[in-house]
Order: C-alpha cells, then sequence, then structure tokens
C-alpha cells in the first residue's frame, strides 16, 4: 500500500515529478554487494520508492563494519547475520510497499545470468575487479546499465556505464590494477567516503530510471572528503576495447576464473567445491582441531590465531589471515577438502 505523504516532496521535484516516481515504482535494481557502499545504495532507493531491489552478497557482518555499513547494528555483528538478509530485513521496516530480495550468493559466471537477467540497472558495491569485469561483460552483452563505484581512504570515484552510448569499465581498466592495492583495511576508510560514493551512485541511478541513459553524463566523478575535492572527467569509448567493441566477453565465459582476494579483509575466497556442505557433519569433523562456531548458514572455525575459515552451505570458504592464494587452497584442502 502507498502511503499518499511517502513520496510528496521528492514528487514536488519538478525534473522528478510523477512521472518520474512511476517509473522508479516499476523499476527493479540490482545491487551488487551490502557493504559500505550497498547498504548506503539500497537505504536511499527504498526510501526514494524503487519498486523492486535484489540484494546480493556472499558474506557475514562483523563488528567493523559497523563504522560505515549503514544497516547493520550490534546484534547483527554479534549473531554474525548473513548481510543481505539483514539488510532486506531491515530496509522492509522502512517502506514494507517496496519488493527487496536478499541473496547470498557468490556471483559468478555459472549464475550471474540467472541472477541478474531480470534487472533493469546494476549497482556495483563490490570489493574487487574480477566480479567487476564479469558485471561489465553482462551488462554489455545484455544492454542493461550499471554504476560502478569504489572507496577506501578518503578517496572515492563513481562512473556510469551505459551500454550503447558510452565508454564501458574496460575503455578504462583494460586489465585489473597490478601490484599492491590500498584497501581500506591497509589505508582505512572514512565513513563519508562510501556514504559520497553511494549518494553519487543512488543519485545517477534515481535519474537513469527517471529520464533515460541519454540523461546521465558519460564521466567519471571522484571525491575526497578529507580535502574535500572533487573532480569530473569526461570518458570516450577506446575503439579497441576488447569487450564493448570487440564484443569479448572473458569473465562472462568463463575463460577467466580465479580466487579472490577481498579487499580490506586480508582474506581470499575459494569456490573450488560444487557440491553443498552438510555443515553439521564438517563442525564434528573439525571439533578439536580449532574454535567453533555454526549457525544455519556457515560455519566459522579457526585452526590458529592466525587464520579463520567461513565455510557456507554451498561449498565456499572465506580464508581469513591471508592474501596468497596458495595458503588459502591449502588451508581449505586441509579441513574442507576437495
Amino acid at each position: 500500500m502507498l502511503l499518499p505523504d511517502r513520496y510528496s516532496r521528492q514528487i514536488r521535484f519538478v525534473p522528478l515529478g510523477a512521472e518520474g516516481q512511476a517509473r522508479l515504482a516499476a523499476a527493479s535494481v540490482a545491487i551488487v554487494g551490502c557493504g559500505a557502499l550497498g547498504t548506503f545504495q539500497a537505504a536511499a532507493l527504498a526510501r526514494a520508492g524503487v519498486g523492486r531491489l535484489k540484494l546480493l552478497d556472499r558474506d557475514v557482518v562483523e563488528w567493523s563494519n559497523l563504522q560505515r555499513q549503514w544497516l547493520f547494528d550490534e546484534t547483527d555483528a554479534r549473531d554474525q547475520s548473513l548481510k543481505a538478509t539483514a539488510a532486506a530485513a531491515k530496509l522492509l521496516t522502512v517502506n514494507s510497499s517496496i519488493r527487496v530480495e536478499a541473496l547470498t550468493v557468490d556471483l559468478n559466471a555459472s549464475n550471474v545470468e540467472d541472477l541478474l537477467e531480470d534487472v533493469d540497472l546494476i549497482l556495483d558495491a563490490t570489493d574487487n575487479f574480477e566480479t567487476r569485469f564479469l558485471l561489465n561483460d553482462f551488462a554489455i552483452e545484455r544492454g542493461i546499465p550499471w554504476i560502478y563505484g569504489a572507496a577506501v581512504g578518503s578517496y572515492g570515484l563513481v562512473f556510469p556505464i551505459l551500454p550503447g552510448i558510452g565508454p564501458c569499465l574496460r575503455c578504462v581498466y583494460p586489465e585489473a590494477p597490478q601490484g599492491a592495492q590500498p584497501t581500506c583495511e591497509t589505508a582505512g576508510v572514512l565513513n563519508t567516503i562510501p556514504s559520497t560514493v553511494a549518494g553519487w551512485q543512488a543519485a545517477l541511478a534515481t535519474k537513469l530510471i527517471a529520464k533515460g541513459p541519454s540523461a546521465v553524463p558519460q564521466r567519471i566523478a571522484t571525491f575526497d572528503t578529507w580535502e574535500f575535492q572533487t573532480r569530473q572527467v569526461p570518458i570516450a569509448i577506446d575503439s579497441n576495447c576488447v569487450c564493448c567493441q570487440q564484443r569479448r566477453f572473458d569473465h562472462l565465459d568463463g575463460r577467466v576464473r580465479a580466487p579472490i582476494s577481498l579487499c580490506g579483509r586480508n582474506a581470499v575466497q575459494i569456490h573450488d567445491r560444487q557440491v553443498a556442505v552438510d555443515l553439521a557433519a564438517l563442525e564434528q569433523q573439525l571439533t578439536g582441531l580449532g574454535s567453533l562456531r555454526r549457525n544455519e548458514f556457515a560455519l566459522r572455525f579457526s585452526p590458529s590465531e592466525q587464520y579463520e575459515l567461513t565455510i557456507f552451505a554451498d561449498g565456499r570458504a572465506i580464508i581469513k589471515g591471508t592474501q596468497e592464494i596458495g595458503i588459502a587452497r591449502s588451508l581449505y584442502a586441509k579441513f574442507i577438502g576437495r
């Protein structure tokens, strides 16, 4: 049920109006990641009246998340709640008239089509280039707009990607950045920068839905919330781009698949196992080998003070305490098997 005054101030904004509000209500938006960017995006779009939100995240809430991830509280951290589920529950207390779907999944080439084929727009709230390149491949191949965003320290950037109109992510980043990159763990992060980036992403999403892709500027916007600086740089299509010009979708076609080092987590995600894991049986198997905690969704196991494994029922594991893929694979094989 729509309450008559819920969107009245938004509708009075002439460039949006009642017609734009109706388009928001009819829209379906996927938010990939429910961390600092994704929770703010989701809260903004839910309050704006976007009719359907699809939240995708593979992780659980931790205490360090509460500093900048806007839909979680201490209970979520204490219970190690699934991020997507906890975020969806909070959103429905804010706006019960919209649809919110929570999906605790590892987005990859094998499931991206099933998960994202029915949305009008994708918002990036991820923490690694492998997933962003996959999103870029899928969005360009399907003609679905998406909005890239990133934040670390006090610096962030936003880049709207509009298939058939402007450049794609690989026009700007033909390959993932090489070498050590700053993360939230190594460089820290002010909570004002993800909210700034996510607010800009949500504003672009609102305008794109209400007015169409041609109304959105083809620029990268950068922000620094410590130095109070902002800049916008026009971006052109790279005529040699392997994705949007040559129509090669290496990440979507599954030719590129690797474990992922997780931004700001000193952790690696492993998903070698393609069958479900009996968490209760695994708990018994690991009893006596380290500290254990299990709920219906995941099992957390620490064989030592240095390493911690969070194992999900689909066989995926997040190995915390290393960014070395070889070490992560070894721990996975030792304690979970193949």
